[in-house]
């Protein structure tokens, strides 16, 4: 039993049960014991791997992206650089290198993190020591810009409900002999996003919502309407809200009990495409997407990067390239479980890839 499973299991027994949401936020973001404050969590030698940490391609394609919405926003000479959730920087500094040959770009670009975590905002420093950093988006000054979040949504906080013999319960987190486990309680007002279909499921159904991901969805939007840009999102997730349990735990690449560790695993959940866009569709914004991460990939020059990069004569650069392109498109790998969603202003020409 470490110490965060101490601590929340004293909160709970003095003041009972928390939501699901509640205890993600804690897990990931407590000030001493979180997982982002104190474990080194991305790559090969961590808990998971990110699209940027496969290939250098990914980063490179997205960078690409980014500088033909730049052109097409006519060229501003003051652009806010955007990227949620950085992880350790990886993808930023890939995205500096492949632009840096595009005539005023990096002369254009301002760049800036969105990052709570202490100890990942000094891993994001060495890879790009001329960002600045912020603890919301809302904090972001304003002017045209271009955003990026890869997974950066399917860590948010959700709430879990599940149905029982025809009634709703929401699943909360309680202790059980004392033991931290899952319980049911009166459904509270986030139970209203859950969509109607979901709602008229069966005995066993389980529901999930993300308010924090429709509030920074929406806030993503207006500030792009009001500001010009575009962002792209690029998580894993489905198209059309469905019932089902996607909450889960991941430490050292593998999958384990959310509720034996916490804080020594990243807990997370798919990313429902569909209300993303509705909540960026409210507020006036044009959205574009989703697609799969393979189809979009390849459909902006992918495939003709790794032709380019496999020419190289190192031993084992074919064979190295190669796997990485199937990693990032295959179907059976990051290809169809991840999708890519672009949100802009009005004004801007539909984006490649889209």
């Amino acid at each position: 039993m470490n110490a965060l499973y101490e601590h929340l299991l004293k909160r709970i027994n003095t003041d009972g049960p928390i939501s699901l949401s509640d205890y993600m936020a804690t897990c990931l973001m407590h000030p001493q014991h979180g997982y982002y404050q104190t474990e080194r969590v991305f790559g090969r030698e961590g808990d998971f791997i990110t699209a940027p940490e496969v290939s250098q391609m990914f980063g490179e394609m997205i960078g690409l992206w980014l500088a033909d919405r730049w052109i097409n926003m006519g060229r501003p000479t003051s652009v806010n650089l955007i990227e949620l959730g950085p992880g350790r920087g990886t993808l930023m500094a890939d995205i500096l290198r492949a632009t840096a040959a595009v005539h005023d770009f990096q002369d254009a670009i301002d760049v800036h993190f969105v990052e709570a975590s202490t100890q990942l905002r000094a891993k994001q420093a060495e890879a790009v020591p001329c960002a600045s950093w912020h603890d919301r988006f809302s904090d972001i000054p304003t002017g045209p810009v271009l955003i990026v979040a890869n997974e950066f949504f399917d860590a948010l906080p959700i709430h879990q409900y599940e149905k029982l013999d025809g009634q709703w319960h929401e699943r909360v987190v309680c202790a059980v002999k004392g033991r931290l486990g899952f319980g049911l309680a009166p459904c509270g007002p986030q139970f209203a996003m859950v969509n109607d279909e979901i709602k008229a499921g069966s005995d066993g159904s389980i529901a999930e919502v993300c308010p924090a991901a429709l509030s920074i969805a929406g806030d993503i939007s207006d500030y792009l309407k009001h500001h010009g840009g575009a962002a792209l999102i690029i998580d894993y997730g489905y198209r059309k809200s469905a019932a089902g349990d996607t909450f889960q735990a991941m430490k050292s690449h593998s999958y384990v009990d959310p509720f034996l560790e916490p804080g020594m695993a990243d807990l997370t959940a798919h990313v429902a495409f569909d209300q993303l866009k509705s909540a960026a569709k409210e507020i006036g914004a044009k959205v574009y997407g989703p697609a799969t991460q393979g189809m979009f990939l390849m459909a902006i020059g992918l495939g003709a990067r790794a032709q380019v990069l496999s020419q190289d004569d190192t031993p084992g650069s074919q064979e190295r390239i190669l796997s990485e392109l199937k990693r990032l498109t295959s179907n059976d790998q990051m290809g169809t479980l991840f999708k890519v969603l672009a949100i802009q202003n009005a004004d801007l020409p539909a984006p490649p890839g889209l």
